[in-house]
Protein backbone atom coordinates (compact mmCIF):
# COMPACT_ATOMS: atom_id res chain seq x y z
CA UNK A 1 0.00 0.00 0.00
CA UNK A 2 1.59 3.52 -1.39
CA UNK A 3 0.58 6.88 0.31
CA UNK A 4 1.65 10.01 -0.27
CA UNK A 5 1.81 12.81 2.20
CA UNK A 6 2.94 16.41 1.90
CA UNK A 7 6.50 17.30 2.30
CA UNK A 8 6.31 20.21 5.04
CA UNK A 9 4.18 17.20 7.53
CA UNK A 10 6.95 14.27 6.91
CA UNK A 11 9.28 16.77 7.36
CA UNK A 12 7.55 17.96 10.84
CA UNK A 13 6.94 14.54 12.28
CA UNK A 14 10.85 13.63 12.04
CA UNK A 15 11.51 15.19 15.43
CA UNK A 16 8.20 13.46 16.95
CA UNK A 17 8.87 10.40 16.10
CA UNK A 18 12.18 9.86 18.62
CA UNK A 19 9.81 9.81 20.95
CA UNK A 20 7.37 7.34 20.15
CA UNK A 21 9.86 4.97 19.18
CA UNK A 22 10.60 1.70 20.90
CA UNK A 23 14.38 0.94 20.29
CA UNK A 24 15.96 -0.73 16.79
CA UNK A 25 18.15 -3.61 16.02
CA UNK A 26 20.69 -3.01 18.70
CA UNK A 27 20.40 -5.22 22.00
CA UNK A 28 19.33 -2.26 23.65
CA UNK A 29 16.14 -0.20 23.56
CA UNK A 30 15.98 3.94 22.56
CA UNK A 31 18.82 3.76 19.94
CA UNK A 32 16.56 4.50 16.93
CA UNK A 33 17.90 6.32 13.44
CA UNK A 34 14.61 6.44 12.15
CA UNK A 35 13.86 10.30 12.68
CA UNK A 36 17.65 11.70 11.37
CA UNK A 37 17.59 8.77 8.49
CA UNK A 38 20.32 7.87 6.68
CA UNK A 39 21.95 8.99 3.73
CA UNK A 40 25.56 9.52 1.97
CA UNK A 41 27.95 12.33 3.05
CA UNK A 42 27.18 15.29 0.40
CA UNK A 43 24.32 13.55 -0.92
CA UNK A 44 21.52 15.67 -2.42
CA UNK A 45 18.36 13.00 -0.37
CA UNK A 46 18.81 11.19 2.74
CA UNK A 47 15.75 8.26 3.83
CA UNK A 48 13.77 8.35 7.26
CA UNK A 49 11.30 6.42 8.57
CA UNK A 50 7.95 7.59 10.66
CA UNK A 51 5.56 5.85 12.57
CA UNK A 52 2.06 6.17 11.70
CA UNK A 53 -0.81 5.02 12.95
CA UNK A 54 -2.03 1.76 13.43
CA UNK A 55 1.01 0.07 13.55
CA UNK A 56 2.25 1.63 9.96
CA UNK A 57 5.31 2.92 9.09
CA UNK A 58 6.01 5.72 6.64
CA UNK A 59 9.12 5.40 4.80
CA UNK A 60 10.42 8.74 3.23
CA UNK A 61 13.35 9.78 0.57
CA UNK A 62 13.61 13.43 1.45
CA UNK A 63 15.95 16.37 -0.32
CA UNK A 64 18.43 17.57 2.21
CA UNK A 65 18.50 20.61 1.46
CA UNK A 66 14.58 21.98 2.25
CA UNK A 67 13.18 18.36 3.19
CA UNK A 68 11.29 18.01 -0.25
CA UNK A 69 9.39 14.82 -0.54
CA UNK A 70 10.85 13.16 -3.24
CA UNK A 71 8.85 9.85 -2.63
CA UNK A 72 6.96 8.26 -0.13
CA UNK A 73 5.46 4.86 0.79
CA UNK A 74 3.55 2.65 3.90
CA UNK A 75 4.21 0.07 5.26
CA UNK A 76 2.20 -2.24 7.47
CA UNK A 77 4.27 -2.83 10.86
CA UNK A 78 6.87 -0.71 12.43
CA UNK A 79 10.25 -0.58 11.11
CA UNK A 80 12.73 1.62 11.52
CA UNK A 81 16.40 2.86 9.79
CA UNK A 82 18.53 1.08 11.86
CA UNK A 83 21.36 2.51 14.30
CA UNK A 84 24.54 0.70 14.29
CA UNK A 85 26.17 1.77 17.33
CA UNK A 86 25.27 3.66 20.26
CA UNK A 87 25.99 7.06 19.30
CA UNK A 88 22.89 6.91 16.86
CA UNK A 89 25.38 6.05 13.95
CA UNK A 90 22.88 5.40 11.32
CA UNK A 91 23.06 2.74 8.14
CA UNK A 92 20.99 -0.01 5.81
CA UNK A 93 21.18 2.60 2.41
CA UNK A 94 23.96 0.60 0.06
CA UNK A 95 26.21 2.73 -1.20
CA UNK A 96 24.39 2.31 -5.42
CA UNK A 97 21.22 3.42 -3.72
CA UNK A 98 19.54 0.19 -4.86
CA UNK A 99 19.11 -1.22 -1.55
CA UNK A 100 17.15 0.44 2.01
CA UNK A 101 17.32 -2.14 4.79
CA UNK A 102 14.84 -1.39 7.69
CA UNK A 103 14.44 -3.50 10.56
CA UNK A 104 11.68 -4.26 13.56
CA UNK A 105 11.93 -2.15 16.73
CA UNK A 106 13.37 -4.17 19.35
CA UNK A 107 10.75 -4.11 22.23
CA UNK A 108 13.23 -6.05 24.73
CA UNK A 109 16.34 -8.90 24.53
CA UNK A 110 16.45 -11.40 24.22
CA UNK A 111 14.11 -11.64 21.20
CA UNK A 112 12.62 -14.70 19.77
CA UNK A 113 12.59 -13.57 15.73
CA UNK A 114 13.68 -10.72 14.39
CA UNK A 115 12.08 -9.16 11.37
CA UNK A 116 13.46 -6.86 8.05
CA UNK A 117 12.08 -5.60 4.96
CA UNK A 118 14.35 -4.54 2.30
CA UNK A 119 13.17 -1.91 -0.38
CA UNK A 120 14.39 -0.63 -3.65
CA UNK A 121 15.91 2.56 -3.10
CA UNK A 122 14.67 4.63 -5.67
CA UNK A 123 11.56 3.51 -5.69
CA UNK A 124 10.84 2.59 -2.08
CA UNK A 125 8.53 -0.87 -3.45
CA UNK A 126 9.30 -3.35 -1.27
CA UNK A 127 11.76 -6.03 -1.99
CA UNK A 128 11.46 -8.83 0.02
CA UNK A 129 10.49 -8.99 4.11
CA UNK A 130 12.47 -11.38 5.91
CA UNK A 131 11.66 -13.33 8.82
CA UNK A 132 14.93 -14.78 10.94
CA UNK A 133 14.82 -17.24 13.82
CA UNK A 134 16.53 -15.98 16.65
CA UNK A 135 18.48 -12.40 18.26
CA UNK A 136 19.70 -10.15 15.17
CA UNK A 137 20.79 -6.92 15.16
CA UNK A 138 21.35 -5.02 11.42
CA UNK A 139 25.50 -4.07 10.68
CA UNK A 140 26.05 -3.00 7.16
CA UNK A 141 25.10 -3.63 3.34
CA UNK A 142 27.68 -4.31 0.94
CA UNK A 143 27.63 -1.48 -1.56
CA UNK A 144 25.76 -3.21 -4.41
CA UNK A 145 23.06 -4.59 -1.62
CA UNK A 146 23.73 -8.26 -2.54
CA UNK A 147 25.10 -8.74 1.16
CA UNK A 148 23.37 -7.62 4.62
CA UNK A 149 25.23 -8.14 7.72
CA UNK A 150 23.58 -9.03 10.60
CA UNK A 151 24.92 -9.48 14.37
CA UNK A 152 23.72 -12.09 16.13
CA UNK A 153 23.48 -12.38 19.49
CA UNK A 154 24.19 -15.70 21.01
CA UNK A 155 23.90 -15.20 24.61
CA UNK A 156 19.93 -14.87 25.85
CA UNK A 157 21.14 -13.03 29.20
CA UNK A 158 24.43 -11.55 27.81
CA UNK A 159 24.21 -8.90 24.42
CA UNK A 160 27.90 -8.46 24.12
CA UNK A 161 28.02 -12.44 22.88
CA UNK A 162 27.82 -12.68 19.19
CA UNK A 163 28.91 -12.99 15.90
CA UNK A 164 28.35 -11.56 12.25
CA UNK A 165 26.48 -13.40 9.71
CA UNK A 166 25.79 -12.80 6.40
CA UNK A 167 22.24 -12.60 4.62
CA UNK A 168 22.62 -12.82 0.49
CA UNK A 169 19.71 -11.30 -0.49
CA UNK A 170 20.24 -13.10 -4.20
CA UNK A 171 19.92 -16.44 -2.88
CA UNK A 172 17.93 -15.44 -0.47
CA UNK A 173 18.89 -16.90 2.89
CA UNK A 174 20.90 -16.53 5.92
CA UNK A 175 24.42 -17.64 4.95
CA UNK A 176 25.93 -20.96 7.87
CA UNK A 177 29.29 -19.54 8.57
CA UNK A 178 30.03 -16.16 10.41
CA UNK A 179 32.39 -13.75 9.51
CA UNK A 180 36.05 -13.67 11.14
CA UNK A 181 39.12 -12.43 11.24
CA UNK A 182 41.50 -14.86 8.84
CA UNK A 183 44.49 -14.15 10.89
CA UNK A 184 42.40 -15.02 14.55
CA UNK A 185 39.28 -17.53 13.26
CA UNK A 186 38.81 -18.98 16.99
CA UNK A 187 38.98 -15.71 18.43
CA UNK A 188 35.38 -14.26 20.10
CA UNK A 189 34.12 -10.84 19.90
CA UNK A 190 32.46 -9.16 22.93
CA UNK A 191 31.03 -5.51 23.28
CA UNK A 192 29.13 -3.21 22.23
CA UNK A 193 29.32 -0.98 19.66
CA UNK A 194 30.23 2.88 20.76
CA UNK A 195 30.60 4.24 16.98
CA UNK A 196 30.70 3.70 13.33
CA UNK A 197 32.35 5.10 10.38
CA UNK A 198 31.98 4.18 6.84
CA UNK A 199 34.76 4.08 3.65
CA UNK A 200 33.22 6.55 1.11
CA UNK A 201 32.78 4.22 -1.17
CA UNK A 202 30.40 1.69 1.56
CA UNK A 203 32.92 -1.23 0.96
CA UNK A 204 34.63 -0.71 4.70
CA UNK A 205 32.36 -0.43 8.00
CA UNK A 206 34.69 0.62 10.91
CA UNK A 207 32.61 -0.07 14.34
CA UNK A 208 34.68 1.22 17.57
CA UNK A 209 33.34 -1.76 20.49
CA UNK A 210 34.01 -1.27 24.16
CA UNK A 211 35.64 -4.63 24.56
CA UNK A 212 33.12 -5.72 27.32
CA UNK A 213 35.55 -4.91 30.43
CA UNK A 214 38.91 -5.79 27.78
CA UNK A 215 40.30 -3.89 25.79
CA UNK A 216 38.45 -2.01 23.23
CA UNK A 217 38.95 -3.15 19.56
CA UNK A 218 37.76 -1.93 15.84
CA UNK A 219 35.87 -4.60 13.89
CA UNK A 220 36.84 -3.63 10.34
CA UNK A 221 34.07 -5.39 7.93
CA UNK A 222 34.98 -5.86 4.36
CA UNK A 223 31.37 -5.85 2.78
CA UNK A 224 32.91 -6.91 -0.88
CA UNK A 225 35.09 -9.85 -0.18
CA UNK A 226 32.92 -10.70 3.32
CA UNK A 227 35.45 -10.69 5.46
CA UNK A 228 36.66 -8.55 8.53
CA UNK A 229 39.73 -7.83 11.23
CA UNK A 230 39.75 -7.05 14.67
CA UNK A 231 42.15 -4.22 15.62
CA UNK A 232 43.06 -4.38 19.35
CA UNK A 233 43.58 -0.91 20.73
CA UNK A 234 45.26 -2.47 24.14
CA UNK A 235 46.37 1.40 24.99
CA UNK A 236 42.53 2.30 25.76
CA UNK A 237 42.09 -0.53 28.03
CA UNK A 238 40.58 0.85 31.25
CA UNK A 239 39.89 4.07 29.71
CA UNK A 240 36.35 5.09 31.04
CA UNK A 241 35.68 7.84 28.56
CA UNK A 242 35.01 5.43 25.83
CA UNK A 243 31.40 6.35 25.16
CA UNK A 244 32.84 9.73 24.22
CA UNK A 245 35.22 8.53 21.42
CA UNK A 246 34.64 9.06 17.66
CA UNK A 247 36.51 7.54 14.41
CA UNK A 248 37.61 9.77 11.42
CA UNK A 249 39.23 8.89 7.68
CA UNK A 250 41.71 10.40 6.76
CA UNK A 251 43.25 8.95 3.58
CA UNK A 252 44.77 5.54 4.81
CA UNK A 253 43.96 6.46 8.07
CA UNK A 254 41.58 5.11 10.65
CA UNK A 255 41.79 7.68 13.35
CA UNK A 256 39.82 7.36 17.02
CA UNK A 257 39.20 10.55 18.14
CA UNK A 258 38.72 12.26 21.35
CA UNK A 259 37.32 15.83 21.18
CA UNK A 260 40.25 17.35 19.10
CA UNK A 261 42.64 14.60 19.79
CA UNK A 262 43.65 11.49 17.89
CA UNK A 263 44.14 8.61 20.63
CA UNK A 264 45.08 5.71 18.36
CA UNK A 265 45.67 5.41 14.36
CA UNK A 266 45.08 2.73 12.46
CA UNK A 267 46.63 2.14 9.03
CA UNK A 268 43.78 1.08 6.78
CA UNK A 269 45.76 -1.34 4.75
CA UNK A 270 48.10 -3.50 7.17
CA UNK A 271 45.61 -2.60 10.33
CA UNK A 272 48.63 -1.41 12.07
CA UNK A 273 47.89 0.51 15.11
CA UNK A 274 49.77 3.72 15.48
CA UNK A 275 50.93 5.06 18.99
CA UNK A 276 48.42 7.63 20.15
CA UNK A 277 51.58 10.64 20.31
CA UNK A 278 51.85 9.94 16.93
CA UNK A 279 48.09 11.23 15.90
CA UNK A 280 47.88 14.07 14.32
CA UNK A 281 45.82 17.82 15.12
CA UNK A 282 43.70 18.75 14.58
CA UNK A 283 41.20 16.00 13.99
CA UNK A 284 39.08 15.19 10.92
CA UNK A 285 35.70 15.64 10.55
CA UNK A 286 34.17 12.46 11.70
CA UNK A 287 33.10 10.44 8.56
CA UNK A 288 30.33 8.43 8.51
CA UNK A 289 29.18 8.16 5.24
CA UNK A 290 26.06 6.98 5.29
CA UNK A 291 24.98 8.45 8.59
CA UNK A 292 22.06 10.06 10.84
CA UNK A 293 21.22 13.77 10.34
CA UNK A 294 24.09 15.59 11.36
CA UNK A 295 24.07 19.51 9.90
CA UNK A 296 20.72 19.52 8.84
CA UNK A 297 18.18 21.88 10.55
CA UNK A 298 15.81 19.28 11.17
CA UNK A 299 14.69 21.27 14.54
CA UNK A 300 12.96 23.95 12.68
CA UNK A 301 10.31 21.40 11.66
CA UNK A 302 9.18 20.45 15.19
CA UNK A 303 5.95 22.74 14.96
CA UNK A 304 4.80 20.57 12.54
CA UNK A 305 5.52 17.18 13.95
CA UNK A 306 1.93 17.12 16.16
CA UNK A 307 0.27 18.10 12.94
CA UNK A 308 1.56 15.19 10.93
CA UNK A 309 0.51 12.73 13.44
CA UNK A 310 -2.98 14.11 13.95
CA UNK A 311 -3.64 14.16 9.73
CA UNK A 312 -1.96 10.66 9.46
CA UNK A 313 -4.61 8.81 12.33
CA UNK A 314 -7.24 11.37 10.87
CA UNK A 315 -6.56 10.20 7.70
CA UNK A 316 -6.74 6.38 8.66
CA UNK A 317 -9.86 6.90 10.56
CA UNK A 318 -11.72 8.04 8.00
CA UNK A 319 -10.75 5.56 5.89
CA UNK A 320 -12.03 3.27 8.33
CA UNK A 321 -15.08 4.85 9.09
CA UNK A 322 -15.98 4.82 5.16
CA UNK A 323 -15.42 1.05 4.72
CA UNK A 324 -17.72 0.46 7.71
CA UNK A 325 -20.37 3.00 5.96
CA UNK A 326 -20.14 1.09 2.59
CA UNK A 327 -20.13 -2.07 3.77
CA UNK A 328 -23.52 -1.22 6.06
CA UNK A 329 -27.06 -1.53 4.76
CA UNK A 330 -28.88 1.10 3.59
CA UNK A 331 -31.56 2.58 6.70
Amino acid sequence: MRRRLCGAAICGLMLAAPGTASGDGLPVEGVDAGATGVAWAGAAERYVTLPAGRGRTVVARIASDGGQVLQSTTLHGRFTIPAVALDGSASGLSADGSTLALIRPRAGFPQRRTKLVLLDGERLRLHSAVTLRGDFSFDAVSPDGRSVYLIQYRSRRDPTRYAVRVYDTTAPRLLPKPIVDPREPDERMRGLPITRATSADGRWAYTLYDGAGGHPFVHALDTVARTAACIDLDALAGARHLSQLRLGLAGRELRVLDGTDAVATIDRTTFRVGEPAAAARPRPAPARAASGGDGAPWTLLASVAVALLLAVGAALGMRSHEDRRRRSPAA
